[in-house]
């Protein structure tokens, strides 16, 4: 019997709750179409949720946007930075260049004051290399019998303000020639010391670092000769004209065995820059105003 009266009281709560719960959906029912406070609230939620929402997809947009810009802009700095680089590196060479071709007037202009102090007919040539076979070490200028060059000429130079002897030619070609530097060892110049007068040879020595050597000169000569003494062609054996710079004394030789004395000489060109010579074709014949 209790046991009955127990089912019968959970049955009647059961319905109380089911009952309670009707109601308080009713009642929010009602409350929600009836208040539009409340309907307008739960629009802001959603209005909140969904600019939250549309906020969050417009800073990645727009993050996405300036990255693309970013890169954009970095790939046109490059671009203009190697055109840049580019365009200073073409100035500089401009510069360079612009330079370079001052120099070279500079130089220009000092061979042609040379040229017209000259007094002898003469053939302007520049160096453009060596002889290949380098049989006396020869130089190879740029005028040959074309232009009037011919075996035996003499070639000079000018060089820091200084008339300076570079050897002879040894083979005309049609338009270029070799020229036998004085340096050669087959080179044998008749010489003067300037100041002395006293005669000797001038022989090369195979380089042009190496120094060159007047030999057979009078013993006597030995108190007259000093450091720095200038030495110049004599005009004998009928190659050199007389009074062409060879150059300075750089070393007295003196053995009392030997019938004569040496002295090392300094030459008056500086083969290392030699760019420019003239070979001398025959001395100016003298006019009469």
């Amino acid at each position: 019997m209790a046991i009955i009266e127990g089912n019968r009281f959970k049955a009647r709560v059961n319905a109380a709750s089911y009952v309670f719960a009707v109601l308080a959906l009713v009642s929010f029912s009602l409350l929600l179409f009836s208040t539009r406070s409340f309907v307008v609230d739960v629009k802001g939620v959603g209005l909140s949720l969904f600019s939250g929402v549309r906020g969050g997809i417009y800073e990645v947009s727009s993050l996405t946007s300036r990255t693309v810009l970013s890169i954009r802009e970095l790939a046109t700095l490059r671009q203009e930075y190697a055109e840049l680089t580019d365009r200073v590196t073409r100035y500089e060479q401009l510069e360079r260049s612009s330079a370079e071709i001052r120099q070279e007037n500079i130089r220009l202009r000092e061979q042609l004051g040379f040229s017209q102090s000259l007094n002898y007919l003469h053939i302007p040539a520049e160096i453009i290399g060596r002889d290949p076979d380098n049989l006396f070490s020869a130089l190879v200028i740029n005028k040959g019998k074309h232009s009037g060059v011919a075996n035996n000429m003499v070639v000079i130079a000018f060089q820091n303000g200084t008339q300076g002897l570079v050897g002879k030619v040894v083979q005309a070609g049609a338009f270029e020639s070799l020229v036998m530097p004085l340096y050669d060892v087959s080179s044998f110049i008749s010489a003067r010391l300037a100041i002395s007068r006293y005669d000797g040879i001038v022989e090369g020595q195979g380089s042009p670092e190496s120094p060159l050597r007047m030999r057979f000169i009078q013993k006597r000569a030995r108190d007259d000769i000093n450091i720095g003494d200038v030495i110049v062609s004599n005009g004998m054996g009928g190659v050199y004209p007389t009074g062409i710079n060879i150059g300075r004394v750089s070393d007295i030789l003196f053995q009392k065995s030997e019938i004569s004395m040496e002295v090392n000489l300094e030459s008056a060109i500086d083969f290392s820059r030699l760019e420019y010579v003239f070979v001398i074709a025959e001395k100016k014949a003298v006019t009469d105003d």
